[in-house]
């Protein structure tokens, strides 16, 4: 069964956003620790700084001397978990209304997160 091209009206809700730190659950990276740098939602990945890296290899050009550079790749969110602010430990997130705004708040400690 070929996978489909077409574009879905929604994207998904993420757990995590751009600046959070976060722990790699799984794969080779595991254990590692990161801010995510950029999210992707219609692809349910993020980059995150030190993980993931591979070489890519640029062609030069007037500004660009090109050759071989380290950088890190996405990873599934499904395999990131953020970093309680307060205990320093990955936590699962929640969300709730206060004063007419959904945030987001740890499971572990209860505490808003930004």
């Amino acid at each position: 069964m070929a996978k489909s091209n077409k574009k879905t009206r929604f994207s998904p809700k993420l757990h995590i956003k751009k600046g959070d730190k976060v722990r790699v659950t799984a794969g080779a990276y595991k254990g590692v620790e990161g801010e995510v740098l950029e999210v992707f939602p219609d692809k349910n990945r993020a980059i995150v700084e030190e993980v993931n890296v591979v070489k890519k290899h640029t062609k030069a050009s007037g500004d660009n001397p090109g050759g071989i550079n380290e950088v890190p790749a996405p990873v599934h969110v499904s395999n990131l978990m953020l970093i309680d602010p307060k205990t320093g430990e990955p936590t699962r997130i929640g969300r709730k209304e206060v004063d007419g705004k959904i945030v987001r708040y740890s499971k572990k400690s209860g505490e808003i997160i930004k």
